[in-house]
């Protein structure tokens, strides 16, 4: 785990990396460093930006730039499962499954269920 230190103002901020502690989340749910970053500026019309406070404000956000860095995230994250849907689309087809298939997945979970709880 590594431990870095950041000046922010008057304030000491410390990061723990912990991203190795939560490889499975989506990007917007892991741990973010704040090294590293860089400014944008954006320009939005009023209706936009009231927008955006509000969301901030109602949803718990620091600041509109972790509100924006969220969605940023969740755009990245839908747009990885639209190649992954696409790459699907166009594999290969496969024969098509029945109850077979079916009962053979439940058997596979009931096994690893059974040896997760210590049985066999």
């Amino acid at each position: 785990m590594a431990l870095s230190e950041e000046k922010v103002g008057p304030l000491k901020i410390f990061l723990v990396e912990t991203a190795h502690l939560t490889p499975g989340l989506p990007n917007f749910a892991k741990p973010r460093k704040l090294s590293g970053m860089s400014t944008m500026n954006i320009s939005l019309p009023h209706q936009l930006k009231a927008f955006v406070d509000e969301q901030v404000s109602q949803r718990g956000y620091g600041t509109s730039s972790e509100y924006v860095r969220e969605l940023i995230r969740k755009d990245q994250d839908r747009l990885h499962l639209r190649e992954l849907l696409l790459a699907g689309a166009t594999s290969a087809a496969t024969e098509p499954v029945g109850d077979a298939y079916f009962e053979g997945l439940r058997h596979q979970v009931r096994t690893a269920a059974g040896k997760a709880r210590g049985q066999s």
